[in-house]
This record gives structure tokens, sequence and C-alpha cells, in this order.
């Protein structure tokens, strides 16, 4: 932590130079200089203001959960880290290596969703709009290729794109009302651009959040009359194979667990599989590319553990990238959701599920028309 404050000074005058530079970008964007459009198709900004950490990908599972059983749905990312470069749709191989470790993971788990990576959201959703990227079986399994409704992915700094519905979110363990700019602190912009979201999610608080903290939280977010807040946690399911299979593990009869991790706050989960078993945690970066020199600290770290009933467990964005590499070693997957308090999730998916359907409605009349 103090090497972390102490870096946090130095970088301070780098700090006013990047805040000077988003503040003017936006001011941009605000007076029409720097053009902002709404495309004419229903979609779903899933952003946050700090970089990295915050839950997207559970979120927008829990929005595909939602609504792709009743439209036809496309997920648009940036595809962070992949090695490929402008549009991709996925073709059904789930390369993480060329989509990214997140959307490879949506694209395995929800076959009748349409993934897309793009660098240029804009470029993405018209290029999606247009079917492009889909042969006639892909298009006639899609019911015409061309999506109702798309989800866009770590959207929010992306002001050239206006999403119909712009979702925030902001971690419990770490809002973005006790943070600072990049580099001193770890926001990618100024706290006021919480203005644009229309929902602002608090994400992985504890399954029971006390009353008095909640009403705090919603002082300090200091949100305006048309905002609507959410709190949301984690819950984690049964322990997967490599390749989907469900495999019931009873972690309490482990003599040990290795967790390997390359995620931004693993904190949580660490935590979860702590309440069961003794855990020995091996993590890497964000987004980590497993070479083969991590496969070899990860199995000498198995090896070196205590006890013959032992198991390595990691993430599901984990697995998109390990799997593969692996072999011989036993990799189970932990899978998550996000879940709302109760009090929450119907207002949650009313509004979502309400603000949907009228948006549809409204861009059918009106192509109609045009």
């Amino acid at each position: 932590m103090k090497i972390r404050t102490t870096i946090s000074y130095l970088l301070f005058p780098l700090t006013m130079w990047y805040a000077v530079g988003v503040a003017v970008r936006n001011f941009l964007f605000e007076v029409g200089i720097l053009k902002q459009e709404a495309p004419r198709i229903t979609t779903i900004g899933v952003g946050n203001l700090n970089a990295g950490g915050s839950g997207k990908t559970p979120m927008v599972e829990y929005l595909l959960r939602l609504l792709a059983d009743h439209y036809r749905v496309a997920v648009l990312s940036r595809g962070y880290k992949r090695k490929s470069k402008g549009f991709l749709l996925d073709d059904g191989s789930h390369d993480a290596a060329l989509l990214g470790d997140e959307p490879s993971m949506i694209a395995s788990k929800y076959p009748h969703v349409q993934v897309a990576v793009c660098e240029k959201r804009l470029e993405g959703v018209r290029r999606l709009m247009e079917g492009v990227g889909m042969d006639d079986e892909e298009a006639a399994g899609t019911d015409g290729a061309v999506p109702q409704l798309i989800v866009l992915d770590d959207v929010y700094q992306h002001r050239a794109i206006k999403p119909s519905i712009n979702i925030l979110l902001t971690e419990y363990h770490h809002p973005f009302f006790r943070d600072h700019i990049l580099p001193y602190g770890n926001l990618r912009e100024f706290s006021k651009g919480k203005n644009r979201a229309a929902i602002v999610i608090v994400t992985k608080c504890p399954a029971r959040l006390n009353p008095v903290e909640k009403h705090n939280i919603i002082a300090d977010l200091r949100l305006r009359s048309y905002q609507k807040v959410f709190f949301s946690y984690l819950e984690y399911g049964d322990l997967r194979t490599l390749d989907g299979e469900e495999r019931p593990v009873d972690l309490e009869r482990m003599d040990g667990v290795l967790a390997v991790t390359g995620i931004a706050h693993p904190k949580p989960m660490i935590g979860e599989l702590r309440r069961q078993c003794k855990v020995q945690h091996l993590a890497f970066g964000d987004h980590h590319d497993y070479t083969q020199g991590d496969i070899d600290r990860i199995a000498k770290a198995y090896k070196a553990m205590p006890g013959d009933n032992k198991i390595i467990i990691t993430t599901e964005k984990d697995a998109a990238r390990l799997r593969g590499k692996v072999e011989g070693l036993p990799v189970y997957v932990l899978p998550v959701r996000m879940a709302f308090h109760k009090e929450n999730d119907k207002d949650f998916d009313q509004i979502i599920e309400s603000s949907v359907r009228e948006n549809i409605s409204f861009l059918s009349k009106l192509s109609i028309w045009s």
C-alpha cells in the first residue's frame, strides 16, 4: 500500500495532464463539436468509471439470461488483449486468442447469441446491423442475422456511440466516489461522468447488506432524480470441468485447493473458497495470457501442495485461456453470476424489459415511416 501511495504521488503531474485531456474531450462531446450517434437499434451499454474489476461480464450475462430468449441479441465487445484487429464475429470456435477471454467465454455459454468484437463500437454496431460476417446457415439460425438488441460491453467512455440504456457499475469495495483519476487513482474519467447513466449498480456487495449502509452509499453516489440505483452480489455455482461438464466436488473434504486467477479483483472468489477449504492462491494479472512457463509454474505449485486429495480451481474467464494448455492437471471452473438483493431484482428486471420492449417497438414503427 505504501509503494502504491508513493507511486501515486510521483505520478500526480501526469494525472493533471490526463485529467485536462479527459475534461476537454468530454466537453467537446457535450457541446456537440465531437459527434455522438444513437444507432437505430436498441442498445444497452454496460461500463464503469474505473479501470476494470467492477463486474461487467456478470452484468452482461445477467442481461442475456433476462432477454436472449425473447429477442435476437448480440454482444459487442472490444475483445481486450485479443490477437486480432477490427470487426470479428465469432464463428463457433470461441477462440480466446481471436476474441479475447470474456467474449470467448460468453460465446461458448450462449451459442444462440451473436458475439462480436470491434475496437470502434459504432463500426461494430453498423456491421452487426448489416449482418456482416454471417454465412447463409448462420443467418438462417438467427432469423435473418440482424439482431434486435445489442449489449455493448465496456462502452462507457466510447462517447461516439449513445446507448439506448446506459448502465454504470461501481464496485462495493472500490466505489468511484472514493477514488481519483488515473494514474494517481484508478478512474478513467471524473466521477461526474456518472450523470450519463440511467441506471447505477453497486456490484459485489455482501449477500446481506445493512439498510443503513445502503442508505449511506446512495447518499455518497449523489445521483440525480432520473437515475435508478440497485445493489447486487455474486453467486457461485457448482464446479465444472474446463469442457463445461458439471462435476460436483465436496470442497470440505479436500486436502487443499490451488486457486489460479487472472482477474482484477479475485478477493470475493478467494473468500468464497476459503469458507469451505484450505486455499493457496496463485494470482496473475487481469486478462493474463498464459504461457508455457505459467503452466509449468501452476503445475509446480500444485504438486508442492501437501496431500493427495487436491484440485485446481480457476475462473470462467481464465478457463477460456487455459483450455487446451493444462492437460493432466485436475482443473475445475467456478461459475459465478450476478444476483440482485431481493427488494431490487424485480424492479431492475421490469425497468430493463419495459425499456427494451418500448424501444424496439418505437424503432420498428420508425422504420416503417422512414
